[in-house]
């Protein structure tokens, strides 16, 4: 079994990121292809090579597996551990994932994953207000239920632990201090060596053109919520 992930730039694909964190946490070898986000006149063609062109995509000889859900439910089929072993911890750590795959579009739309850049909010929306507490709520109710076993969302390292990261990261740069149960979430997610490994290098990685705020709105303040 050899696998191929293609992902974009660690700084800013927070989807790729998911399936990226799951492999290393749980030990999977991979192999890791950059498909660069960078705006430039090959950008189509590069992607136009892609199902659905759009990265992760993962490659597993013949078959190609794309969206970061999809390859999460592919890689559970093959591997113990992806998912809770526990049915209702495992329905619950579903269907968080599932409402953070298809939901929280306010986080999304005004805190976009951006891992060298530290922009903490004065104001924020009611909207990505609502979309914080959904999920501090989630992160609380999963650790109180199911977190027994080990200091992750469900005890063990799992999928769930993977899809959130991003969010983690999200509130790192944006100063969103979580509290209680929450707060110890995203402590641990952020100390994970497979999130680290993702991250040491995505801090260092060069800005999008068309995805740094600082040089599209140069000293506007309009993008200080």
């Amino acid at each position: 079994m050899a696998y191929t992930l293609y992902v974009g730039e660690k700084r800013f694909s927070s989807w790729s990121a998911r399936p990226w964190i799951l492999l290393r946490g749980l030990g999977i070898p991979f192999t890791e292809r950059l498909v660069s986000l960078q705006p430039d006149a090959a950008k189509a063609g590069r992607f136009s090579r892609l199902p659905g062109g759009r990265v992760p995509v993962l490659e597993d000889g013949a078959v190609l597996v794309w969206d970061s859900l999809a390859i999460v439910e592919y890689l559970a089929e093959r591997h113990p551990g992806t998912w809770p072993a526990d049915p209702v911890a495992r329905a619950f750590a579903r269907s968080c994932c599932c409402e953070m795959h298809g939901g929280f579009q306010a986080l999304r739309g005004e805190m976009s994953m951006d891992l060298a850049a530290r922009r903490p909010q004065r104001l924020r929306s009611d909207a990505v207000k609502a979309d914080i507490a959904r999920i501090e709520a989630l992160w609380t109710e999963a650790r109180h239920r199911f977190g027994q076993g080990g200091p992750h969302l469900f005890g063990a390292f799992s999928a769930a632990d993977a899809y959130f990261a991003p969010v983690a990261f999200r509130f790192q740069t944006y100063g969103v201090e979580p509290k209680g149960e929450a707060g110890l979430v995203m402590r641990t997610l952020l100390s994970h060596p497979a999130v680290s490994a993702w991250e040491s290098p995505g801090i260092k990685e060069p800005a999008l053109s068309d995805h740094d705020l600082d040089a599209m709105y140069p000293g506007d303040p309009a993008r200080t919520w």
